[in-house]
């Protein structure tokens, strides 16, 4: 089965065709990072009008380098959210047209189920992480924890009360006077206090929420630690890229030892680790280490596949697609949307 996957929930638009037998085919991605980058953050009226500029020329060019013709294709997948709701809408609307134009079946995505099961998407070395598991789920809007007993069976174990880890990073960068996005600028600033002797450790932020129990995260309170830091300190630029690994340390450290517990509370030995800030590479390596003290394993995308894409979409798509799910003819959107209320996915033969 040959599928189609868009993705336009927010500043991103992305294309991909997955095959049920041939895997991944081909993919494209176009980022309004240069769009935004004036405005300091994402501007959902601007973010709307690329995806219409940018989605069709996109869909060419992945059905070209996929060697397909839209006839070729078996069903259509598009994030229908959360997020954005124009940037949704213009996803939705270019799919289910697409998909009635071709009488085939289309389903809208859960983005998030859509970055759950990006590691699913190539083969790992160790072997494709088979449920149950544990994921984080960790990016510019989301911070959780979620026992995945199957595929669309969901249970949240903990999440951010405030701000999400990527949002925490973004707002850290732009408070410290980084560009536009500022979450990998603060994280190449902080490898910088790695090659400057006797820096590392430098400052020591709290890892906020680890002291007591539960699987709930909470990071504004770092954030403003970081800034009296800031406001108190010289501000140079060594100051600057001390106080990014001290802040990069701090979540990263907080994020390692909430998993640790959602794997001992859930009875599970994997964890899979998506969205954007799963790039981190000192995440990565930190949480690594946490799976083999555990006698466990980790598994992340790769790094191209963290944020926004639509490899995942047409991923998702397809694994709902061939159980037999799809939606109706009508354009709907979720700006927000629960994944516990999901349908579970259970295969044609069962």
């Amino acid at each position: 089965m040959k599928v189609l996957g868009i993705e336009t929930s927010c500043d991103e638009t992305g294309v991909a065709v997955y095959d049920t037998d041939a895997g991944l085919r081909a993919h494209a991605l176009y980022s309004q990072i240069a769009l935004h980058a004036e405005y300091g953050g994402v501007v959902p009226e601007l973010a709307s009008r690329d995806h219409v500029r940018k989605l069709l020329p996109l869909i060419r060019q992945t059905l070209a380098e996929a060697g397909l013709a839209t006839g070729d294709l078996d069903g259509v997948a598009y994030t229908a959210g959360p997020g954005l709701v124009g940037a949704l809408l213009v996803g939705a609307g270019v799919a289910r047209a697409l998909a009635w134009a071709l009488e085939v079946p289309a389903i809208g995505v859960h983005h998030m189920e859509g970055h759950l099961l990006a590691p699913l998407l190539e083969n790992d070395p160790q072997g494709r992480p088979e449920p149950p598991f544990v994921a984080l789920l960790v990016s510019g809007g989301h911070t959780q924890l979620v026992h995945v007993e199957a595929i669309g069976r969901y249970r949240l174990l903990g999440e951010t009360l405030d701000d999400a880890a990527g949002e925490a990073f973004d707002k850290t960068a732009k408070l410290m006077g980084l560009p536009y996005p500022g979450g990998p600028q603060l994280a190449a600033l902080a490898e910088r206090s790695d090659k400057l002797p006797g820096h590392p450790g430098a400052f020591r932020f709290s890892r906020p929420m680890t002291d007591r129990p539960g699987l709930d995260f909470s990071f504004s309170g770092l954030k403003t630690q970081v800034l009296l830091a800031w406001r108190n300190s010289d501000q140079s630029d060594e100051t600057r890229a001390d106080i990014a690994r001290g802040f990069e340390d701090a979540v990263v450290e907080t994020l390692a030892i909430k998993c640790g517990r959602a794997l001992d509370a859930a009875g599970c030995g994997t964890l899979v680790v998506a969205g954007g800030v799963g790039a981190n590479k000192r995440l990565r390596v930190r949480l690594e280490e946490m799976a083999r003290e555990r006698g466990g394993r980790v598994s992340f995308p790769r790094p191209e596949f963290c944020t926004d894409n639509g490899a995942m979409i047409a991923f998702a798509g397809a694994l709902r697609l061939q159980a037999g799910q799809h939606d109706d003819a009508s354009v709907r959107v979720a700006p927000r949307w629960d994944m516990a209320a999901l349908q579970p996915v259970q295969s044609a033969e069962a």
